[in-house]
C-alpha cells in the first residue's frame, strides 16, 4: 500500500509498506506529523521557533530536541564545520538533519510494525528495504537537475539510504559556514548513498557546502558513494558508486 502527502514538514512525503494495513501508513505519517510539530521553523509554537524565540531553557528541552542537537554537534565536529544548524542570522534551524532523522526513525516504526518491505521517500531523500509487491529490489532514478523529466542515473540502494543535496529545486538554501556570504554555485547536486537515510542526509548536506571538495569528502568516508553534478553538468563519482547503478 502506497500513500503520499504534501503538508507534513513542507515536503511531499510519500510511503509504500507492502502488506501494510492503512493503520500502519497512519502510524508513519502520525510520527512525520509530530516531527514537524516539534522541529518545524514555520510555525511559530513548535519547540525550535520558541527555543529561537529564547522562551524554553536548555533544561526544558524534549528528549528529541536534546539528541538532534547533540548529532548536530557530532556532524559539525565530523565534517570539519561545514555542518551547521545555527544560520547566519544567529537562529538555529535543524532541518539539514532532521529530515534524514525522522526518515530512518520512521523507518525502524515500520519494522517494529512487522513490516521489512517498504519505500519512504521525504522531498526525495529515501529509505527503502526488501523488495515491492512484484517481489522486486527498490530502484531510486537520479535526476538531471537541469531538467527533472530527465533521469541521468538509476541506482539499486539495496537497504542503503539515498540523499540528494543541491540548489536546483530549492534555490540557495544551503550555506558554507566558513563563508556564510558565499553563494555554493560550482555544484548543483550531490546524490549520497550511505548505510541509512540519516547518514547520507547529513553527509549531503555537509559535502554539497564544501563545494567542489565534497565528493572528495565522500571519497573519505568508509560505507558511502557519492555522485555529483557541477554547473557545467560534468558528473563525477566516488570509486564504489557505479556497483549501485543499473
Amino acid at each position: 500500500m502506497r500513500t503520499t502527502r504534501t503538508d507534513i514538514m513542507g515536503m511531499p512525503i510519500s510511503v509504500e509498506v507492502v502488506g501494510a494495513s492503512p493503520e500502519t501508513l497512519d502510524a508513519i505519517f502520525e510520527y512525520f506529523t509530530s516531527v514537524d510539530t516539534r522541529f518545524s521553523t514555520f510555525k511559530s509554537d513548535s519547540e525550535i521557533s520558541r527555543i529561537n524565540r529564547g522562551e524554553i531553557s536548555l533544561d526544558a528541552y524534549s528528549d528529541d530536541m536534546r539528541e538532534i542537537f547533540s548529532l548536530a554537534e557530532k556532524t559539525r565536529d565530523e565534517t570539519r564545520g561545514y555542518f551547521s544548524i545555527q544560520r547566519p542570522d544567529g537562529s538555529i534551524d535543524p532541518s539539514g538533519l532532521v529530515k534524514g532523522w525522522a526518515i530512518r526513525n520512521a523507518a525502524r516504526l515500520a519494522e517494529q510494525l512487522g513490516h521489512t518491505n517498504y519505500f519512504i521517500d521525504a522531498g526525495g531523500d529515501i529509505q527503502s528495504h526488501g523488495v515491492d509487491e512484484q517481489g522486486r529490489c527498490w530502484t531510486i532514478g537520479i535526476r538531471n537537475p537541469f531538467n527533472h523529466a530527465e533521469i541521468v542515473k538509476v541506482v539499486q540502494p539495496n537497504g542503503k539510504g539515498v540523499a540528494t543535496s543541491g540548489t536546483y529545486l530549492r534555490g540557495q538554501h544551503i550555506y558554507n559556514p566558513h563563508q556564510p556570504g558565499a553563494t555554493l554555485d560550482d555544484i548543483v547536486s550531490i546524490t549520497v548513498i550511505g548505510p541509512d537515510i540519516y547518514e547520507a542526509d547529513r553527509f549531503a548536506t555537509a559535502a554539497f557546502a564544501m563545494g567542489r571538495e565534497g565528493i572528495l569528502f565522500i571519497e573519505s568516508l568508509g560505507g558511502h558513494e557519492g555522485y555529483t553534478i557541477d554547473a557545467n553538468s560534468v558528473a563525477t563519482m566516488t570509486s564504489g558508486f557505479e556497483q549501485h547503478v543499473l
